[in-house]
């Protein structure tokens, strides 16, 4: 469920029109929100450039507001939308948690949550007229890229704060969908983001590149270059702290995963060029999001993945390295 506050006024306690799992914000320096234990610290808004190719980008960040009585914002003309991922008409599970569904290993394969398992409501990739917002669009893997979901104030109910990251991305944002292929919880369950095809295998689609490879599906996670470019999201903010040992191990057995079944070198450098617009990039094969705008500042500035997750990297590569030695050439399902 969501309500459209429009424009907000600083400096004025707002009760929301719903209960309240999260807040989608424009144009906010910060936000607080006063639960049954009083009024909360107030939560700094930092907007990450990531959404789609080519388009003009519209952001709303979002804000995790469980157990909500109200909220006051600071800045100019913010604009808010109330959003409640947990009440409202109940979603089917058709799918359990079950084993990561790539060619490996079981001790290779995170537990995973499908699109299905988690409850994504699909009608947020509609139009209004039933037509698909942005039909899922397939290319050749180039670069993987780390992401952290980085809001202020950790989020208690992963699967809420997902629901809350596709409806903001999907229908707030208007990209059509959530823009991470892959997305990583504290415990390391792993989710499948972006839509790619009926099948039960997340991040490729059903075709093959001219090389055999598969291919996968486009995202909105790196502004002006995700076609080609895999997106994987750690839920939480790590300029606040280190990640834990179980989702770095399922971010490590991930990329690995990935690398495998697209023969990327973890260790290497990519020439990487976007196959829509052209824009490019020298970049680390596995990449944290703030490089990006290192090697082309039409990329946009950001933090993320934040310092301690960052600082992991170099160490994440070689680790993913010694993996692929140990798995399938091809750990495609």
């Amino acid at each position: 469920m969501s309500a459209a506050r429009g424009a907000v006024p600083a400096g004025v306690a707002v009760s929301p029109m719903l209960p309240l799992t999260h807040l989608s914000v424009a144009g906010a320096e910060s936000v607080r929100i006063r639960t049954a234990d009083g009024w909360q610290p107030w939560q700094p808004v930092t907007d990450c450039p990531c959404g789609p190719d080519g388009t003009a980008v519209r952001r709303r960040t979002l804000i995790p507001a469980s157990g909500a009585l109200s909220y006051e914002v600071r800045g100019n003309a913010v604009l808010v939308t109330e959003v409640n991922t947990v009440d409202g008409p109940a979603r089917a599970t058709a799918a359990p948690e079950a084993p990561l569904p790539f060619r490996a290993p079981a001790q290779f394969r995170p537990r995973y949550l499908s699109r299905a398992a988690w409850g994504a409501d699909e009608s947020y990739r509609l139009n209004p007229d039933g037509t698909l917002d942005t039909p899922p669009a397939f290319y050749p893997v180039q670069t993987l890229t780390v992401h952290h979901s980085g809001e202020a104030s950790p989020a208690p109910d992963p699967i809420s704060h997902i629901r809350g990251i596709y409806y903001n991305q999907a229908v707030v944002n208007d990209w059509g969908d959530i823009g991470y292929q892959l997305i990583i919880d504290e415990h390391g369950r792993v989710y499948e983001g972006t839509y790619s095809d009926p099948d039960s295998i997340p991040v490729f689609g059903p075709a093959l590149s001219t090389n055999g490879l598969p291919m996968m599906v486009n995202g909105s996670h790196v502004g002006g270059f995700n076609a080609g470019n895999i997106g994987i999201c750690v839920l939480g903010n790590y300029m606040l702290g280190p990640p834990s040992a179980a989702s770095m191990r399922s971010l490590t057995h991930v990329l690995a995963l990935l690398a495998a079944a697209t023969r990327l070198n973890p260790l290497g450098t990519t020439r990487y060029v976007n196959p829509v617009s052209g824009a490019s990039a020298t970049i680390a094969t596995i990449a944290g999001h703030q490089d990006w705008h290192t090697a082309n500042p039409a990329a946009g500035a950001t933090l993320c993945p934040g310092d301690h997750l960052y600082a992991l990297l170099p160490r994440i590569r070689a680790d993913v390295d010694a993996l692929v030695r140990r798995l399938p050439v091809n750990a495609r399902g």
